[in-house]
């Protein structure tokens, strides 16, 4: 059976900053029938949920909107879902776009003011490094 990562607020895991999640259903029967492995790099960097949103700043650190500084969650975070996608042979993803994690297409601008810019999260950019391939797919708005 072929191996997917999947983003585990997609699938409907209380996972996001706001102790919510983005349960996508289309997106679960597009992937049926592959064994999914879940991931997500905030909470496996040890970041509660839920937790102050936090965004990517210009010089790359990450800060939360209390201006505390939790680039090192995110690094830890990076590392373990590499390594538990890795550890279950798994080379493609399917990740949360404009996460700080997860992004894909865009983040956000590092101002807490909504304003999204090009770009990609902090695992995005590391799982890529590493041969990771990110999967596409149409959110349902």
């Amino acid at each position: 059976m072929e191996k997917l990562g999947i983003s585990a607020c997609l699938l409907g895991v209380n996972c996001k900053y706001d102790g919510k999640n983005n349960l996508n259903l289309e997106l679960i029967r597009q992937f049926q029938g592959k064994e999914l492995i879940l991931i997500c790099p905030e909470v496996m960097g040890g970041l509660s949920t839920p937790r102050i949103p936090s965004e990517i700043q210009q010089d790359g650190m990450v800060m939360n909107a209390n201006h505390e500084d939790v680039t090192s969650a995110f690094n830890l975070g990076k590392v373990k879902a590499l390594e538990k996608l890795q550890n279950h042979g798994c080379n493609q993803v399917v990740l949360k776009d404009g996460s700080p994690s997860c992004g894909f297409r865009f983040i956000y601008d590092g101002s807490f003011s909504g304003t999204k810019i090009k770009g990609e999260g902090i695992t995005t950019q590391y799982l890529r490094q590493h041969n990771i391939k990110i999967i596409e797919f149409k959110e349902a708005n």
